[in-house]
């Protein structure tokens, strides 16, 4: 696929994801929106979260099907709505990535409020999301596709799920947060110097880098959690391998310390 103007991909964006009176998103957040369903699409991550606006699936869908008309290999994208939240994915993808999760390829930082601090945990010790897991993995591999649809949406009820430990795992983090929702949004990650990971790629020329990735997790458990995260870099260097969209992948790490960390 050879690389769309720049100006076409904000004008699809701006034209389909506009609200009311509202125009679509601002031209930088056009561009990167771009990116990351491309990435999605050639397997670089599973899912994206959409959250510049509140276009609902409706709208996203017919942003995908612009793109389509842009050259943009769309075809078998679905769109899945959680509560009130979209996400565009590829699911073969994702059940590729939760059937992993289910084997215990990743691991859980429990950052509930009542810890004195973070913990590691595996999914064997959080049965619930292990079973909420195994729910969305059914719920795509029975989705019916509907040929005369470039892209098609579904729905998911959500009403008792920790979104935040959901979304990182369809996000294809190495490392969700989770914590106890009958314990609020509080956690104790206040103060808590965390490794923040970024990794992004190069794509259009003279255009700012694709943030592909960005997770992290207490310094103090890094240790304990090297060998996940060096797993998920050589896979994610493995598939970009594979494709010649986009090049000159990079991973870095910084350290940061927060008064209060809103997950």
């Amino acid at each position: 696929m050879s690389a769309p103007s720049p100006q076409l991909l904000v004008a699809a964006a701006q034209h389909t994801l506009g609200m009311g009176k509202r125009r679509g998103p601002p031209r930088a957040v056009c561009l990167h929106l771009s990116g990351e369903v491309l990435a999605v699409a050639h397997g670089l991550k599973p899912a994206l979260l959409y959250d510049c606006n509140c276009a609902g699936a409706s709208e996203l869908q017919s942003y995908l099907e612009e793109l389509q008309g842009l050259g943009f290999p769309i075809q078998g994208l679905h769109i899945l709505e959680i509560g009130d939240n979209s996400l565009i994915v590829s699911p073969e993808r994702v059940c590729q990535h939760l059937e992993q999760v289910l084997l215990g390829t990743i691991a859980f930082v429990d950052v509930s409020s009542s810890l004195p601090h973070p913990s590691v945990r595996s999914l064997d010790q959080l049965q619930d999301l292990k079973s909420l897991v195994a729910e969305i993995v059914t719920h795509l591999q029975g989705l019916q596709k509907d040929l005369s649809l470039a892209v098609s949406c579904s729905k998911l009820c959500s009403s008792d799920w920790n979104l935040c430990t959901v979304f990182g795992i369809l996000l294809g983090y190495p490392v969700p947060y989770t914590f106890h929702l009958n314990q609020g949004d509080d956690n104790c990650l206040a103060l808590t110097p965390l490794r923040v990971f970024t990794a992004r790629v190069s794509w259009l020329l003279d255009q700012p880098p694709v943030l592909l990735y960005s997770f992290s997790v207490p310094e103090s458990l890094f240790p304990a959690l090297m060998g996940i995260i060096d797993t998920w870099e050589k896979d994610l260097r493995t598939r970009c391998r594979t494709q010649d969209e986009f090049s000159d992948l990079s991973v870095s790490s910084e350290i940061v310390m927060l008064p209060a960390v809103v997950l």
